[in-house]
């Protein structure tokens, strides 16, 4: 019954973040992006207390560890992305 309700707020969660990031203008994506580097953080945390404060079933550390790469890779994607948006707003010198 836990797994159902777990696959069931796993399925809203999807297809409500799919609906509003496709509302969302072209032009807000990377403000956006950069801001939910904060929500990416808090992820990381999560992920390191699921890989180390398990009870040594290696499925539970193997999946903390696969979130803990793949937030990882979103961190510092965003912060990329947001780096290079705000260099082409500086101005190039002589």
């Amino acid at each position: 019954m836990e797994l159902i309700l777990l696959l069931f707020i796993f399925t809203l969660s999807a297809f409500l973040g799919f609906e509003l990031i496709s509302k969302v203008p072209s032009q807000l994506h990377t403000p956006l992006m950069s801001g939910s580097n904060a929500i990416s953080g808090i992820t990381i945390v999560g992920a390191l207390i699921s890989t180390g404060g398990t009870d040594g079933s290696w499925f539970a550390t193997s999946l903390g560890f696969l979130a803990l790469v793949l937030a990882g890779i979103n961190v510092v994607g965003g912060y990329l992305v947001t780096d290079r948006m705000l260099s082409m707003f500086k101005k190039k010198g002589n």
